[in-house]
């Protein structure tokens, strides 16, 4: 969800979506101001400041000198989230496996309605300066985690997607259906998803589904580099070894 789209032409009458309002601000920055606060929700400054202070006093968020930013309470309770949790804690030991034999930016990805939403990310001495975040989103169509799972998911969420609009990011972003769908074909016969600078000019990331019971997929795990440095030959075998061996661990926990 961009910055720009927190806000809506008709603001919440309630407390709660008022305050969801406020905490969706942060999705794309750190710290943000009371007047960047109230601008992106659409609330009066007056309205903002207060439900600032309350927050505040609640642990939700957190003065940080003129401004404000999210509350370590919200990091707290957000390690409980069930889903979240258990599917990281299976991954982590898969995860680290394809770092170190990459040495690339490895992600672990779910879906959150139209978006991916990323869970966990583990990075070397030469980070990947690329718009990936633990708890960003990025949308599905230009990701190759969420050309992963729209390949392994229903025709109906594809339609979405579509109908949602297919947004550029760069250049190279696919924009149109019959593009996308002649990807979504070829991920479906080689079991890999690989994405040349759709998201980042520059970047390239290269995915693989996570299934969970019933062989549905649950998430991606994705390796991310410079485009000069994919190279399907080094780089899609260990990917495969490590979402087929987190795939398995999953399969023996729900059985």
């Amino acid at each position: 969800m961009s910055a720009q789209a927190v806000g809506s032409d008709a603001v919440p009458d309630s407390v709660m979506g008022k305050v969801k309002l406020m905490l969706q601000a942060f999705a794309e920055d750190d710290e943000l101001s009371l007047a960047e606060l109230a601008r992106r929700t659409g609330l009066p400054k007056s309205t903002a400041f207060r439900l600032c202070h309350e927050l505040v006093a609640g642990g939700l968020l957190e003065r940080w000198g003129a401004s404000y930013r999210l509350g370590l309470w919200l990091w707290e309770i957000g390690q409980q989230v069930p889903r979240q949790r258990i599917l990281r804690e299976a991954a982590l030991p898969f995860m680290e496996d394809l770092f170190v034999a990459t040495q690339e930016t490895v992600h672990l990805a779910i879906r959150d309605g139209l978006e991916v939403l990323y869970i966990e990310k583990l990075v070397g001495h030469r980070p990947v300066a690329q718009p990936s975040r633990i708890a960003g989103r990025l949308p599905l169509h230009c990701t190759a985690t969420g050309k992963i799972m729209l390949a392994y998911s229903s025709q109906q969420l594809l339609l979405q997607v579509i109908a949602d609009g297919l947004t550029g990011r760069t250049p190279h972003t696919v924009m149109t259906p019959m593009a996308l769908g002649l990807q979504l074909e070829r991920i479906r016969r080689d079991g890999l998803a690989v994405e040349t600078e759709e998201t980042r000019a520059g970047y390239s990331s290269m995915a693989a589904p996570v299934l969970g019971a019933r062989r549905t997929v649950v998430a991606a795990l994705s390796i991310t580099m410079p485009t000069p440095r994919l190279n399907m030959n080094r780089l899609s075998s260990p990917l495969r070894s490590a979402a087929a061996g987190l795939s398995r661990e999953l399969g023996r926990g729900s059985g």
